[in-house]
């Protein structure tokens, strides 16, 4: 429950720009306001202390002088007249506390031979620090210092000094409970609370309100592009007032446009393209026909010319050949585009395939001195395919890694499991450059345009096998290292309409390491397949 709630928040913070505004305004006002409210709290609390430090020491000026005169006054100095004074010194300074000022007073004898204490009955003498009273013995001056009352649950200000007479030895000291003083600082701090919370709020309200300002038209033009990348070209996003998101909006809908026209003009061309192609491969089918015919009589007759000639009818059928084959080629691209190839799928099994494949290869293989070896399941893997379109995949596949493999043994491998059915082709030669991997099944495109085909390719094949794949609902991909050869996997569906999973075999050779070992051509009748 916790993980879900979490991954949704995440999710909501990735995806939402005016969110993440909003978290991190709060985060850092709430910071700035926490700080500012501590500096401000001790300002005050330092402000409240010290005032109160400085009306309770005029307070002890008072009463130290007071005591002085009364003390002073007195004519005979025997103890019980001191203890009268000091009592009566004590009533007239407590008399003078009020409920905004509230005191108490103690009269604290330094003379041996005099009373050890005079004060108000809620005078608690243990609460004078023994530090106080030592400060105000050697330093004979007023001194003050923090305390505590009831338990220490109520803190309290104590202040004390030496009163000045002959007659009797004598300390004063005032207590202040800090009750008052305490609740207004309890007061302003609930109350800078209250306001740094609201200010924060109203920050976090505010910068999720201006975000949305800018957001709401950014999301405008996201939700105009997705439509525009669906087909719908007519979208075009609302232009208001003359701001820079107005501005932006007029850019964009002008950038719509253009694009439209571009992909209309493209659209418009890449119908003439196919249909001329179209046209130009079925009209080229009649002559080339009869030229066919033409060329086959003399094939045959080559016998009787003199060597050029025959030499001549040679070359003529071998051209003849790739022609047809480019033809063939084209007219199957000018299907594909045209969206008019039918699947013709039923139930086959993939390892007869691969060894017509192999079969139609190895001619190819004997005069490139390339060994072909494969490694197939000894279980049949029937899967449901065009026969014709994935033979001419796999054929096509086989014949590109004996032509590009430099002589090195060409491996085929073919696997089943849950993710569907892989056949990898892989050869050892020059391999492929960084970026070919998707370019390799481009249109005539040539790794290396200057290298000599020996089997007569017309350019096309990858481009078809790649359409062909499609058509199936399956994948066609390559890999390839310079100087370590490549790899191309055809990743098929069991079924027709039903999802790829995992392939069962990797794309990188160097991750295959639950392979069994290659089989040779010749083994196949030894293991059963």
């Amino acid at each position: 429950m916790i993980s879900d709630f979490a991954a949704g928040m995440l999710h909501r913070w990735r995806a939402s720009l005016q969110t993440r505004v909003a978290v991190t305004t709060f985060l850092l006002s709430g910071l700035v306001v926490l700080l500012l409210g501590l500096l401000l709290s001790q300002q005050i609390r330092n402000g409240v202390l010290d005032a109160k430090q400085r009306s309770s020491v005029s307070q002890l000026d008072f009463g130290l002088q007071r005591a002085t005169d009364q003390l002073s006054a007195i004519e005979s100095a025997d103890s019980a007249s001191v203890s009268r004074t000091a009592n009566v010194i004590i009533s007239e300074l407590r008399d003078r506390s009020s409920s905004s000022d509230s005191y108490d007073v103690l009269l604290l004898a330094t003379d041996p031979n005099g009373e050890s204490e005079t004060t108000s009955a809620q005078f608690d003498p243990s609460a004078v620090p023994a530090s106080l009273r030592q400060a105000v013995t050697r330093s004979n001056r007023e001194a003050w210092a923090y305390t505590s009352l009831r338990s220490g649950h109520q803190p309290a200000l104590v202040v004390g000094g030496t009163v000045a007479s002959s007659t009797a030895g004598y300390q004063l000291y005032y207590l202040f409970p800090l009750t008052q003083e305490r609740q207004t600082l309890y007061l302003v701090e609930r109350t800078m609370l209250l306001s740094g919370l609201l200010i924060v709020l109203l920050l976090v309200a505010i910068a999720a309100v201006v975000t949305r300002q800018v957001v709401r038209p950014v999301r405008h033009a996201a939700a105009t592009a997705e439509r525009l990348a669906a087909g719908r070209l007519r979208d075009r996003m609302s232009v208001r007032g003359e701001d820079d998101l107005a501005s932006l909006a007029s850019s964009f809908n002008r950038m719509a446009e253009t694009v439209e026209k571009q992909i209309s003009q493209l659209r418009e061309l890449s119908r003439v393209q196919r249909r001329f192609v179209a046209d130009v491969s079925h009209e080229l089918r009649t002559p080339i026909t009869t030229i066919r015919m033409a060329a086959d009589v003399l094939h045959e007759s080559r016998a009787a010319m003199t060597p050029e000639l025959a030499r001549s009818a040679e070359l003529l059928q071998n051209e003849l050949d790739r022609f047809e084959a480019l033809l063939a080629d084209l007219l199957e691209i000018s299907r594909h585009d045209a969206g008019a190839v039918v699947l013709e799928a039923e139930p086959t099994d993939l390892r007869s395939l691969v060894r017509r494949a192999v079969e139609v290869a190895e001619p190819l293989a004997a005069r490139r001195s390339c060994e072909l070896v494969v490694d197939l399941p000894a279980d049949p893997v029937v899967v449901e395919v065009d026969a014709r379109r994935i033979d001419r995949v796999l054929r096509n596949l086989v014949v590109n890694a004996v032509e590009h493999g430099d002589g090195h043994p060409v491996e085929v491998c073919l696997r089943g499991g849950d993710g569907g059915v892989c056949v990898t082709v892989r050869d050892r030669g020059r391999g492929l450059r960084p970026g070919e991997t998707s370019l390799v099944f481009g249109r005539f495109w040539r790794a290396d345009p200057a290298r000599a085909r020996t089997s007569g390719g017309t350019g096309l094949g990858l481009s078809i096998a790649l359409e062909d794949a499609r058509l199936h609902g399956g994948w066609l991909q390559a890999w390839g290292e310079v100087g370590a050869g490549s790899v191309f996997r055809l990743t098929l569906p069991w079924r027709a309409g039903v999802d790829i999973g995992e392939p069962p075999l990797p794309l990188d050779p160097a991750e295959r390491v639950d392979v069994p070992d290659p089989r040779p051509l010749s083994g196949w009748e030894t293991t059963g397949v």
